[in-house]
């Protein structure tokens, strides 16, 4: 009995020691948001969250202006790092405290570029999502320059001009896709870009593989969607949606596991594809959404549609609560989606902006509006329920928002902000 009372003592004295020294030094996945769509990918954070949203229930802790960037903020320790394009000409990287909002470092170098004249509504912003690994900032430029900074100085490490460096054209839309990292134990970043789907060392920059590379047509050059990580037909491999297939590509060698054509208009392929079991999903402009079946089939993989359903998503990427899907539409609207067999849950009546940003503690889900509202609703397959909602001082954002505990890191086109989120007896003085 003494003995058990013992190690149990040990037990909880070494699980405290452990947490308070990932708090301190800023591993503790619940304090940090280290890329495009959260530490995962899947904008799933853990944790309970205020019953409320409301005027009463939101403080902006603090707001600073900047220039215009569709790049979501990320959370490490006690910085944020946000981007922003600068008089046209030029990109920028920021280090700011956590708690102050106030300038740490910055660093710049030439990115200006004008895409095409369908897609220049909102600007020609840099619009890749940093990512890093804790030791490290990894950026893309809309030019194809893709730079390592060290995240306490700013310090260059290393860059990478993949036009140079692969001798192919620049991207027509610029660098959209965003840099995965998958395990912090290893040594290696993902960026899908011009030259193809790209496997780097984080510390140098030297390329480990390169595949998915065609030559560079216009419909598949560069790609607007960011590839996700899935352990699929008992296999763990990086799901990849180019601009005109939809893929699974061995993490250690590269080599493509399958491949599936996906239809959609001028290449718009431009969702996070995602996976539910060894059903990956994906959604495509003007076209409709997928369910597509991977299997073992002798020492490889085969893919089959396993539904298909007639919502279309255009740019905003899905988060899955249980058995279901949520989604805002190409025509605006939010609709759930059964995975089992594609099925329409349901389809709101009102539409909203041109583009959400969803995150989820597997009961609600807080988006984020490019007109600006922060909007809580219910994860609920049965209907479209809203909890509550706030217009916030930012008017234009496209950029993914970032939630770290009772925080909400939002980036507009004109502006970065914090807000904190509490319930309404907990804001009462």
């Amino acid at each position: 009995m003494i003995l058990r009372c013992t190690l149990s003592f040990v037990l909880v004295v070494l699980t405290t020691v452990v947490l308070t020294t990932l708090s301190a030094s800023g591993e503790n996945p619940d304090r940090n948001w280290t890329q495009w769509r959260g530490n995962h990918r899947n904008s799933q954070v853990s944790g309970d969250w205020p019953d409320e949203l409301n005027d009463s229930t939101l403080k902006e802790v603090w707001r600073k202006p900047f220039g215009p960037s569709y790049s979501g903020p990320i959370v490490y320790g006690d910085n944020v790092f946000i981007t922003e394009t600068r008089d046209k000409k030029d990109e920028v990287v920021y280090a700011l405290s956590k708690e102050t909002g106030n300038e740490k470092w910055q660093v710049r170098w030439p990115g200006s570029m004008s895409v095409p004249f369908f897609a220049m509504k909102n600007g020609s912003w840099i619009r890749s999502t940093p990512a890093t690994d804790g030791k490290r900032l990894f950026i893309a430029g809309m030019l194809g320059r893709f730079v390592c900074v060290d995240i306490e100085s700013g310090k260059e490490v290393w860059a990478v001009d993949f036009s140079e460096r692969y001798g192919v054209k620049r991207e027509d839309f610029g660098q959209v896709c965003s840099p995965l990292i998958i395990d912090n134990s290893d040594n290696f970043i993902y960026i899908q870009c011009s030259a193809g789907f790209i496997k780097m060392e984080r510390s140098t920059g030297k390329e480990i593989w390169r595949t998915l590379y065609d030559g560079g047509s216009m419909m598949s050059r560069g790609a607007f969607s960011s590839p996700y990580v899935a352990t699929v037909a008992g296999k763990k491999q990086i799901l990849v949606q180019t601009r005109t297939h939809l893929t699974g590509v061995d993490m250690d060698s590269g080599q493509t596991l399958w491949q599936q054509a996906v239809p959609s208009f001028r290449g718009m392929n431009i969702l996070t594809p995602t996976a539910y079991g060894d059903t990956v999903f994906t959604s495509s402009y003007r076209q409709k959404s997928f369910g597509f079946n991977i299997s073992k089939s002798g020492d490889g993989f085969s893919v089959e549609e396993k539904w298909d359903a007639p919502s279309k998503a255009y740019m905003s990427s899905p988060v899955i609560v249980g058995d279901n899907l949520y989604m805002h539409l190409q025509n605006r609207r939010i609709a759930s989606l059964s995975l089992k067999d594609g099925k329409t849950n349901w389809i709101s009546s009102k539409s909203f902006g041109e583009y959400w940003s969803m995150v989820t503690n597997g009961n609600r889900i807080l988006a984020l509006d490019s007109s600006g509202k922060l909007i809580l609703m219910n994860a609920n397959p049965e209907k479209f329920e809203v909890v509550g909602q706030v217009k916030l001082k930012t008017n234009d954002s496209w950029a993914h928002l970032a939630v770290v505990g009772n925080r909400i890191y939002v980036s507009g086109l004109k502006s970065m902000a914090v807000y904190e989120w509490s319930n309404s007896q907990d804001s009462t003085p």
